[in-house]
């Protein structure tokens, strides 16, 4: 069995609550993900009750149990020592951030030396990729059924791996003349998708990089600006002649759709999108743009005008090799139901116009 395949097995695993490991230069955890599994797998994967909880620094912020060094990396592994009471329900609690106001927390809790760093930091984005909370029990130098490597999940965000699928004539609203190209890795669920517009000129194409939002897209959520966003884009495209616009399959920044709704859940108790993504135990941002510049060398295309607001989206295309000749600005209005998000993307993540 392939490396790829193993790594897509332990992202089911995951999902269904079944136990992996994971093994580092540093050493090999043995982990069972709190959200999917239940207290008789816990049983059965900790028959001596000592397993210890592996949460992110973001999320032990919220428990006082990271400093401010290791806060500022929020998806950073933080091991919390197994208490008598800490059960499987206290577990899921310190979990799930949105219980915080439900289930007050016992305490006290007490972070312990994590020797096996490198197989704990693979586990919370081997959650991150599955979309579920990056949160487990953990015996350090445990076994189970199903072993990973930290080089196997790293193979499986290759964006080097992304190849051409398909592609069809495809007109849209606003883009009669369009062509659509599917993308696909062998490990990735999801096919990224290219739009092609008008026709090469001669000129660098006028590029949007648009990170999949259902909500947004599809139900026309006023949370966020991304339906209106995809639709100014398609716009702008057309009126320029000739650009692509990709559609990243890399919902909520990166952390899936379930994950997405978790953080709307803390932004209606308060928190804005940056700490709700950090107290669930992630990046602020998780999104690889790496995979758009894949895409971009694929459809051969090394120069590009970017349509964006967002300087991170121009420094990983440039870092992957893509130039960006221009940057091109991409505004819309705010209405009452955004205005605190289009706020919080212009002072806390550095977007611009």
């Amino acid at each position: 069995m392939s490396d790829a395949q193993q790594t897509a097995l332990a992202i089911d695993a995951l999902r269904r609550g079944w136990p992996v490991a994971i093994s580092g230069s540093d050493g090999t955890l043995a982990l069972l993900p709190i959200e999917t599994a239940d207290p008789v797998r816990l049983a059965a994967f900790d028959r001596a009750g000592t397993a210890a909880v592996l949460l992110s620094a973001g999320r032990a912020l919220t428990l006082k149990l990271a400093n401010q060094r290791a806060a500022a990396v929020p998806d950073a592994p933080v091991l919390v020592e197994r208490a008598p009471w800490l059960d499987f329900a206290t577990a899921t609690a310190l979990a799930d951030p949105q219980l915080d106001l439900q289930t007050p927390l016992k305490g006290p809790f007490r972070a312990i030396p994590l020797a096996e760093s490198e197989a704990g930091a693979a586990a919370l984005r081997l959650a991150r990729i599955g979309g579920v909370l990056p949160a487990f029990f953990a015996v350090p130098g445990g076994t189970a059924a199903l072993s990973i490597t930290v080089d196997d999940i790293a193979q499986h965000e290759d964006a080097a791996r992304l190849a051409i699928a398909t592609r069809a004539r495809l007109p849209v609203a606003g883009a009669e003349t369009a062509e659509i190209v599917a993308f696909r890795t062998p490990e990735m669920p999801g096919e990224h998708i290219a739009l092609l517009i008008g026709a090469p000129n001669g000129q660098p194409p006028l590029v949007r990089l648009h990170s999949e939002c259902l909500t947004g897209d599809v139900l026309g959520s006023l949370k966020c600006d991304c339906g209106p966003q995809l639709d100014a884009a398609i716009a702008a495209i057309t009126a320029s002649g000739w650009g692509i616009l990709l559609y990243l399959r890399q919902e909520g920044r990166g952390i899936g759709l379930i994950n997405k709704l978790r953080a709307y859940a803390l932004q209606d108790q308060g928190f804005d999108t940056v700490d709700a993504n950090t107290r669930l135990g992630f990046a602020v941002d998780s999104r690889n743009f790496r995979v758009a510049a894949r895409m971009l060398e694929l459809l051969g295309q090394r120069e590009v005008r970017l349509l964006t607001n967002n300087p991170e989206k121009v420094a990983q295309l440039e870092g992957a090799g893509v130039s960006v000749v221009e940057r091109v600005p991409h505004f819309l209005p705010a209405n009452p139901h955004n205005e605190r998000y289009l706020a919080t993307k212009r002072d806390r993540t550095g977007h611009q116009l």
